[in-house]
Parts: structure tokens; sequence; C-alpha cells
């Protein structure tokens, strides 16, 4: 597919988002709109429009490419995918109506009622840290696709396309907020969902086989393993390592989050909030069940055509999250281009157009105090609030070019690392306010223990082989990172006689 056709594609794309924007935000663009959509929100619009969310742009390319690779990978993700499940469940029967009780706006006010003003902020800054880092790389990794399959044929700078697909995000998120993204993203979900189903048929009718044929194939493929049994101790892909993993990073970076966890607060009963997770939770496992199929097909359309896995051009290592993209623009027709394209493109901007939502939201919520009606309604609040969100899309911006200044993938995977052990802290501060009820905070303190307690966790894991008899961690980590913070927690705190409610 010509980059000029790629081109004419994303330009139409955007301009219906951005259409859409305007005709949401047409009667109302006040900070109650953008931070909880007027508390209005449709709960089967917001479950559907998650998915968008949950996989991102990396996932779409990711998740397919792992499937085939060299450490033998298959279909294990399935395993971290049922842990979800169960995470999603857990958001839904215990934080949800603790968030709803306490009608929140920001989850982290939570903290601050509970625990103190330092822990509370500590928390929301953990957000903020986590949320842009890992924002900022997944946006970056699309737009490398980006630019090597459109922008680079016109001559257009690599800082360019950053500004121009931050620039795209901002123009339709900026004033109607999360009233506008519950539509947005369920549109964009609803072409990720249908380029996953086309992409399926497409390649399997470049294989010469039928839908049910093809499933047959993925079945008596070296792909296909699901449960990984072997080896509990040094395989990271042992069924209860990534199962538990899974229900703990999904507490932590789902239920702990203010992206996700505020489109369920835009709803107007708990009842609706939770039958928008459990009917979230039943699409996310089915959807990637598809992306694994996707995977396998790709792997077996490779080897029948000769096609090798992408290279690094830094590290000469294989690059499994290019072999979608290079399969579907340089050897299927333009129609299954434009699909690839069209999925890529939703995964990505739902995912990064909600984080910036997000992002927004809490920092005028925890640290400008928009949440209170007396600060929310002040003169010049809206505009405030603009200019914070420009503020966070030009630090994306910084952050994707630092990111493309140091020229490694490994730097990447990296600042994922980083993202997802900040999210510990949140566990322990979380445990630790609903489960200890007669221990006070030396509140002051506990910046310091949410700051050591991820360098611990590090240096646990770095020498984990060592002291537990070659034991390697894998996803299960963030509860040993929730843990030291859990017990630094308790070392800092003493008993009150006062009881809590929450």
């Amino acid at each position: 597919m010509s980059s000029t056709l790629l081109l004419c594609f994303l330009i139409g794309y955007f301009g219906l988002l951005i259409t859409i924007a305007f005709a949401t935000s047409k009667n109302s663009s006040d900070n109650s709109t953008f931070f909880l959509a007027n508390k209005n929100s449709k709960w089967y619009l917001v479950a559907f429009g998650m998915i968008g969310t949950a996989l991102s742009g990396v996932t779409f390319i990711s998740v397919p490419g792992e499937v085939g690779a060299p450490a033998g990978n298959q279909f294990q993700y399935f395993q971290f995918v049922l842990g979800n499940a169960v995470g999603f469940i857990i958001i839904a029967t215990v934080l949800l109506p603790l968030y709803y009780r306490m009608n929140l706006t920001s989850i982290y006010s939570y903290i601050e009622q509970r625990l103190g003003h330092y822990s509370y902020k500590t928390a929301a800054s953990i957000f903020l840290l986590s949320r842009t880092l890992g924002s900022a790389a997944r946006l970056y990794l699309v737009v490398l696709v980006l630019q090597r399959f459109i922008f680079d044929s016109y001559g257009v700078p690599f800082w360019a396309t950053v500004l121009i697909s931050l620039g795209l995000i901002w123009s339709y998120t900026f004033k109607g907020g999360l009233k506008t993204i519950i539509i947005t993203d369920t549109l964009q979900t609803f072409f990720l969902v249908l380029s996953v189903f086309l992409t399926i048929y497409f390649v399997t009718d470049s294989l010469n086989l039928t839908i049910g044929q093809a499933f047959e194939t993925i079945k008596n493929s070296s792909y296909s393993k699901v449960f990984f049994y072997e080896d509990f101790i040094s395989s990271k892909f042992h069924f209860s390592k990534q199962f538990i993993g899974g229900i703990f990073v999904t507490i932590a970076m789902t239920g702990l989050d203010q992206d996700l966890m505020q489109k369920n607060l835009s709803m107007k009963t708990i009842g609706e909030a939770q039958k928008n997770m459990f009917t979230f939770t039943g699409i996310f496992v089915v959807l990637n069940i598809f992306f694994l199929s996707v995977g396998a097909l790709l792997y077996i359309f490779a080897a029948k055509n000769g096609i090798d896995i992408p290279q690094d051009l830094v590290t000469g290592k294989p690059r499994t999250d290019l072999l979608f993209p290079t399969i579907a623009l340089n050897h299927l027709a333009t129609i299954p281009a434009a699909v690839f394209m069209l999925g890529l493109t939703a995964a990505t901007f739902a995912t990064t157009d909600s984080a910036l939502t997000a992002l927004t939201t809490s920092f005028c919520v925890d640290f400008l105090g928009m949440g209170k009606k007396e600060n929310a309604d002040k003169p010049g609040a809206i505009r405030k609030r603009h200019m914070v969100h420009l503020g966070f899309s030009l630090l994306l911006f910084i952050v994707i070019l630092f990111i493309n200044a140091l020229n490694s993938a490994s730097v990447v995977s990296l600042i994922f690392l980083i993202a997802s052990y900040t999210y510990g802290p949140l566990l322990g501060l979380y445990s630790f306010g609903l489960f200890v009820k007669s221990r006070g905070l030396h509140d002051k303190l506990v910046p310091i223990v949410c700051i050591i307690s991820p360098f611990l966790c590090y240096l646990f894991a770095t020498n984990a082989q060592k002291l537990l008899g070659g034991y390697v961690f894998s996803v299960e980590l963030i509860l040993i990172n929730g843990f030291i913070t859990f017990m630094g927690l308790m070392l800092i705190s003493n008993k009150t006689d006062q009881q809590t409610r929450f």
C-alpha cells in the first residue's frame, strides 16, 4: 500500500474523530463534562470503549508477534489474560463500590481521606509518572511504524511526526474530555475489533484456507500451546506466575489507575459500573484469543512465503513486533493493509487520548484542587485545565523525543519496566488503607517509603536466582513490590484507637 493512500486514510480517520469531538462538546465543555462526563455515561458504551483503551497499539502488534518469538512464547500470554479477568472481577466487586461510596472524581482522593495529605500526593505523583512514561513508550513504538511506512517517503522528520500525532489527539480531547473520549473510544474499539477479524479473514484467504481450516491449522501448529506447567523455578511462562501476576498487575495498573477507573466513575450508579466491568471482562478475554490467533496465522504465512522476522536496526536482533506491520503493509493487498492501519491507529490513539485526559484530570483534581466545587467553578478554571492538557501533550512529546534520541529498543523495555515497578507502591498504599484499620501513618515519611520500595524490589529481583535457588520472577514481581511497600508503611505506622470506616 502506497504511503499516499495511507496518509489519505489517516487524514480521513482523524477528520472523523475531530468532527465527533466538536459534536459531543458543542453544548458543554466545563470541567464536570471533562472529568466525569456529567456522570451520564452509558455503561455499554464504556464497556466496549474500554477495550480500545486496555489494548494499546503495542498490544496490537506485540501480542501477535510474540506468538512465534524465539523464546517459545506460543499462546502463553493467555494465562496472563485469565489472571487479568480475575483482577477485573476483584476491581468490580471491591474497589468500585469503595470509589462510588466516597463519590470520587480522582481515585487518589481515597488515599487523602484514609492516610493523609502526603500519601495522597505521593499516590497521584506515582500515577502521573507511570502513565506519562508508559503512554510515551506506547506512542513511540507506533509512531515508528507511521514514520517508517508513511512519513519517511515525504521527508518528514521524526519529531514532526510525533508533534502531528499529539496535535491530532489534543485537538479532539481538549474541549470535551471524557465525554468525547467515551464516544471516540467506542468508535475506535469498533475499528480495532473489525480489523482483527478482517485480518484473520485476509491472511486465511491468502493461505487458501477456510476459517475452520485456519483454526484447525493453528491448533495443530507449533504455536498453540496455552498452559505451561513445566519448570516452575526457572521459567517465566509457568502458569502460576502468569496467572497470579495477571491478577495483581490488573488490580494495580487498572483498579488503581485513574485512566480506566475514570470511565467507570462517569456512570450514574455502581450497578451500571459493575455491569460495565463484567461485560468488558468477557469481551477482553475473547478478543485476546483472536489476537493470539492472528499471531499464529502470521507466522504460518511468513513460513510459507519465506518472510524473515524483521531485525532491529541497532542491535540486529529479531523484532517480532514488526512482523505484523511488515506482512500487512508489504505482502498483502491494499485493503488488508488499510485494515491493519485502521486497527493500529485505533488501538494506539484510543489508549493515548484516554491517558492524556486522565493525566489532565489527575493533575487538575489532585494538585490544583479542581475536584472541589468552589474551585471548579472559579473564573479561569477551564482555561487553566486547557493549559494543563497542553502541558501534558508537550511533556509526552519531550519524553518520546528522548526515547528516540537514545535509539535503542531496550530503552523502551526499560521505560515499561520502570512504569510497572512504580505501580507496586500503589498496591502497597491501597492494601494498607483497606486492610489495616487500627494503625495510623507518619504521613510525611510515606514518599520516602514509596521511593525506596521499587529500588529494593529491583535489587531483590536481580539477585533472586542466587537467593531463591534459581527462581526467575515474571509479572508476579509486582506482588513483591507491593509487599515491600506495605511492610515499609507498617514500620512508619503506630497503633491508634480510631477505627477507619473506609
